[in-house]
């Protein structure tokens, strides 16, 4: 198989190049030459967001196209429109992101979505992610899969949220833990998500699919129980109450990663319905393979001297509690 990853030198993008890799595909990366893409691909560069930033793919023919852009939908477009012809099928990348907010719990891929336009520049990442698919779709049809992912976590993550909470453990004493401890976590490890994506491309498969562990299955006690077992480091998780949190000033997702409260916006992001996907083949690692690689993986860096934390994405900023602000919460001030 011929594969064409735009991108695959970061995280989702690199998951999905190491795994064609393994499978003895003949890998193809198209990026911007910001991070050195994985041994053994063919390395084009282009920047996406220039006027000639597909000039490197005016020749070749693919079996698949795997894309996770994140920005302005009209760069799918573009890249869609040119390879149309020359590609057997192209994996969009999308998010659950795409659909409008309050998604009920056990929401489907037949959930109401944003509004998107393929032709779109620079919009707000729930609208690039809809346009980015209509990109996809107006340019393959039926042959265009959108993967539509919730949370990515595992090595690599270049979000922060995970190594975020393995550093916090590593560092031990009293841990907030935002309760209730029973709350579901839906996630996809990076690397489940690019083994299905190459696996479903192969077999032909379109339109859309929610990418996500089972409702229920995992939980933030599971997380922050293997992340504090897997540091080794002794943190105990004094669990707290939602609303004693959200009163302090402590932001949701932001200042405690991963964790929404109990409401709509976690039926949004934690309970929506994976039967289609599953029923696709769709296979989830155990969240202590999970946990125990990205903690190596961060622990190979700092080996390195690297900083601490993995790399975060040039759009983001660090997320993650202040220490003097858990230190206060904890103290009951």
């Amino acid at each position: 198989m011929k594969l064409l990853v735009l991108g695959g030198t970061e995280f989702v993008g690199r998951a999905v190049a190491d795994d064609a890799l393994a499978r003895g595909w003949d890998v193809t990366v198209l990026h911007r030459g910001h991070h050195p893409p994985p041994a053994g691909v063919t390395a084009l560069h282009g920047d996406r967001t220039a006027p000639d930033g597909l000039a490197a793919l005016a020749g070749g023919e693919w079996d698949v196209v795997v894309d996770t852009w994140r920005a302005a939908p009209s760069a799918v477009r573009d890249s869609a429109r040119l390879l149309a012809g020359r590609a057997g099928h192209y994996a969009y990348v999308s998010s659950r992101s795409v659909y409008a907010f309050p998604t009920p719990a056990g929401g489907a891929e037949d959930a109401a979505l944003v509004d998107g336009s393929p032709d779109a520049g620079p919009v707000e990442y729930p609208q690039a992610k809809r346009g980015g698919e209509l990109a996809a779709e107006a340019a393959f049809g039926g042959r265009a899969l959108l993967a539509r992912a919730g949370l990515i976590l595992g090595p690599g993550e270049n979000v922060g949220r995970l190594p975020w909470w393995l550093d916090r453990m590593a560092r031990g004493g009293r841990v907030l833990a935002p309760g209730p401890p029973g709350l579901s976590v839906q996630y996809i490890d990076a690397r489940d998500l690019a083994a299905w994506t190459l696996d479903a491309s192969v077999r032909g498969l379109g339109g859309a699919y929610n990418l996500v562990g089972r409702p229920g299955e995992t939980t933030m006690g599971d997380l922050l129980e293997t992340c504090a077992k897997v540091t080794g480091s002794g943190a105990e998780l004094r669990w707290s109450d939602p609303r004693r949190i959200v009163d302090a000033g402590i932001e949701p997702w932001t200042d405690l990663p991963v964790w929404v409260p109990p409401g709509e916006l976690h039926d949004t992001m934690h309970r929506g319905d994976v039967t289609k996907a599953f029923a696709a083949g769709l296979r989830i690692r155990p969240l202590t393979e999970t946990v125990a690689d990205t903690w190596e993986w961060l622990r190979r860096r700092r080996a390195q001297g690297l900083a601490e934390g993995g790399p975060i994405r040039e759009d983001l900023s660090r997320c993650g509690l202040d220490p003097d602000t858990e230190a206060r919460f904890l103290r009951g001030e």
